[in-house]
């Protein structure tokens, strides 16, 4: 558990929970998922101590699951948001597309304490936690440089970059199917590998599931923004106005997630649309090309059947080499005749012009 005091103009990391609220600014505690199981009750004495009211005991359970999907909730005193994130997994399944950390991450925002709930490696509480000690003794507190006034801001922060590490990861997800449709629509492949088409296409519909969840927690999060009650003064005003822009910001790179994970879907689609139609295409023409060689051979067989019959009155039968020269002379026009005609009707060769 890391334990970090954000204050106005600098920010630094305590070594524990401290006894009372600092005068200005707020705190951040961070935990990963495993140890915030042993230290919740810690952190609920101390949130007691300093009268912001304890989180309720579902909302612990929320905060503990490591299964949750994203999801958004509130109290008089404090709001629960949960969000999935979206990243390179470690391992497993083939590919990017196999190898996606779906873990939640979980934050309770009060109005001067922020508490957020990682899983293991908890990359995003370090990174964080290195921002706010570049910017810890800074005086530019302008734009990207500008420390976070209050918890919500912080935990929009966090999320925003929850949902920008998928934007990352589009890349190796674009790049990874791309390779699957040219499997899929090569001239001369013989594509097996259905179980990988379908995990992939599972896989993309869990982050379509997701992107989802994390829309309709972002959007209810919204919701509840708008509903705090109103202060007075103009930093109040300024402080509301920045949540709000920030939150409207997050839910456009939520909606761009999704837009991604649809067309990636789509393109899946697509590819496989266009597979089994070159199929059906290659089986078209392999058909086409028996018929012909059988409508070819067919009065070949013919003339031989004829001649081949047990009659001594046919004709050419006693011609010597001069009925033979004509037999054969006559079934190889008939042969050129009927590849002229089938290649002009175009039912030979290739249909492209």
């Amino acid at each position: 558990m890391r334990v970090f005091h954000v204050g106005p103009d600098h920010s630094a990391e305590l070594g524990a929970l401290p006894e009372a609220l600092p005068a200005a600014g707020f705190v951040w505690v961070g935990c990963e998922r495993e140890e915030f199981g042993g230290v919740y009750p810690e952190v609920q004495a101390a949130l007691q101590r300093w009268g912001a009211g304890t989180i309720v005991d579902l909302h612990l359970s929320d905060l503990l699951n490591s299964q949750l999907p994203s999801q958004f909730d509130d109290t008089s005193w404090y709001e629960l948001l949960v969000m999935r994130r979206l990243g390179p997994g470690n391992g497993g399944g083939t590919g990017s597309l196999g190898a996606v950390d779906t873990s939640p991450v979980g934050f309770v925002v009060f109005d001067r304490v922020l508490i957020s709930v990682h899983p293991a490696p908890p990359a995003l509480r370090e990174h964080f936690a290195q921002r706010l000690a570049e910017r810890g003794g800074g005086n530019d507190l302008r734009g990207g440089s500008r420390l976070p006034t209050s918890p919500a801001e912080l935990m929009l922060r966090m999320v925003n970059h929850i949902v920008d590490g998928y934007l990352e990861l589009r890349r190796a997800l674009s790049r990874d199917l791309g390779a699957l449709e040219q499997r899929l629509l090569a001239p001369r492949s013989r594509f097996s590998d259905w179980r990988v088409l379908l995990d992939a296409r599972n896989r993309l519909q869990e982050l379509e599931e997701i992107g989802e969840d994390q829309r309709s927690a972002v959007q209810e999060w919204i919701d509840a923004l708008d509903e705090w009650p109103h202060e007075e003064g103009a930093e109040h005003r300024r402080e509301r106005e920045l949540l709000r822009v920030r939150s409207r910001d997050l839910l456009e790179h939520v909606e761009r997630v999704l837009a991604h994970v649809r067309r990636l879907e789509q393109s899946a689609e697509s590819a496989m649309q266009m597979h089994f139609s070159a199929l059906q295409q290659r089986t078209n023409d392999i058909m086409r090309t028996l018929t012909v060689l059988t409508a070819v051979f067919l009065p070949l067989n013919l003339i031989t059947g004829f001649f081949g019959m047990n009659f001594d009155a046919l004709p050419l039968i006693h011609s010597g080499t001069a009925g033979i020269g004509i037999a054969v002379a006559l079934m190889l026009v008939v042969f050129v005749a009927l590849i002229v005609y089938f290649r002009r009707k175009r039912y030979l060769g290739s249909h492209r012009r």
